[in-house]
């Protein structure tokens, strides 16, 4: 059985305004580079998404990591943040402003990845996931290839370290460990 992702990236930064579009960027280009480019605009817009949440509801800071892991024919993507909040998505309600452009992050996350959950990493935060469907055609598959890139408003980061605890692939509901989850 296969049980290490055949790709991987990680990415550590300050979820801040300018780095949201710099990890957008690394993002689009670690795809590209696995072949991936049918992906590029779901994967962006999740972690642009992820991002924006860690910077306008995390707590205590906004350091985060970002994980790309493809394995088989799925690539998951996730965001770890220190703040030990589970995040809900927004059920509309009749005060609800339909056009409304903020508080819509989870709901689309949902409406476009193939699989999401959040995984409780105790008092040290969360991992929010999320997973897409990668084409069926074949990718050159190298062993343990890693890429890790780390930003911060201090600079890059010498010790960035992947989270090994996020789940790969698509989780069914009502999972051990998952808070929510959604599979189509």
């Amino acid at each position: 059985m296969i049980s290490e992702p055949s790709r991987y990236c990680t990415v550590e930064l300050q979820a801040l305004p300018a780095r949201i579009g710099q990890v957008r960027r690394i993002v689009s280009a670690q795809l590209r580079h696995w072949q991936l480019d049918s992906l590029i605009d779901l994967a962006a817009l999740g972690v642009t998404e992820l991002l924006t949440n860690v910077h306008r509801h995390a707590q205590p800071d906004k350091l985060c990591t970002v994980e790309l892991a493809l394995l088989l024919d799925r690539l998951t993507v996730s965001v770890r943040d220190n703040d030990p909040r589970i995040p809900d998505v927004a059920e509309p309600d009749d005060t609800d402003d339909e056009f409304a452009t903020s508080g819509r992050g989870l709901a689309i996350i949902e409406a476009m990845s193939e699989s999401w959950g959040v995984r409780p990493q105790g008092e040290a935060g969360k991992t929010v996931w999320f997973t897409l469907q990668a084409p069926s055609t074949p990718v050159a598959v190298l062993p343990h290839v890693h890429a890790v890139h780390g930003a911060t408003t201090d600079g890059p980061l010498v010790d960035a370290v992947p989270l090994g605890a996020v789940p790969i692939g698509a989780v069914p509901l009502g999972a051990a460990g998952l808070v929510e989850s959604a599979a189509r």
